[in-house]
């Protein structure tokens, strides 16, 4: 089991200023801008590179794409200026090798069963539910769940009443949320931000 005080807390689709500045504020470690088309959370990379200018160099910057080229990944990385990559879809190994550049942190998103992170080129590896961004809970409580090895992120349906019982489950090294600390879709809550990284880090 991680220790409490060193969870990595990634919170995800941020889409204000005020959310970005809170989750910093509150201790989180990585922050997400959704990329993706069709969510609530989606910003352009405008948008996106005002909010990534507010985060100091300590905290990562994240886009989340998913289904989308490396040449589009590309171009909104280099336009927004996030320094993380996290891709949630059919990319292989070569879409990894495609996007690895100097001071950037890939993450690879995925509801499969993964053995151990970096099979596919990932600094970090995400477990999350099969529908991301829905709020409906990955099975991370089945018997038979094994966890990878590596830094790897627990995802989907978190918040925080259940995040604590959630590491205690599975010793994760990190978590991500976004519809958990919404007060509704799409809009995040600062007290749910600031209550969830607490609860993360809870002894």
């Amino acid at each position: 089991m991680t220790d409490a005080a060193g969870v990595f807390i990634k919170i995800c689709g941020l889409r204000t200023g005020h959310d970005v500045d809170v989750a910093v504020a509150a201790g989180a470690d990585a922050v997400g801008f959704v990329f993706a088309p069709g969510s609530p959370r989606t910003v352009d990379s405008a948008t996106a590179h005002e909010l990534a200018a507010r985060v100091p160099d300590g905290v990562l910057t994240v886009g989340v794409f998913r289904g989308q080229t490396v040449a589009e990944v590309r171009r909104f990385t280099e336009e927004s200026g996030v320094r993380g990559v996290q891709l949630h879809g059919e990319e292989g190994p070569e879409d990894f090798a495609a996007l690895r550049a100097e001071g950037r942190t890939l993450l690879r998103a995925t509801a499969e069963h993964v053995k151990r992170c970096g099979e596919y080129g990932e600094d970090l590896l995400l477990l999350d539910a099969p529908d991301p961004g829905s709020g409906k809970p990955w099975n991370w409580g089945a018997a038979d769940f094994t966890a990878p090895e590596g830094r790897w992120l627990l995802a989907g349906g978190l918040n925080p009443g259940n995040v604590r019982a959630a590491l205690a489950a599975t010793g994760a090294w990190g978590v991500d949320v976004s519809s958990g600390v919404e007060r509704e879709r799409g809009v995040k809550s600062p007290e749910l931000i600031r209550a969830f990284i607490e609860a993360a880090r809870a002894r």
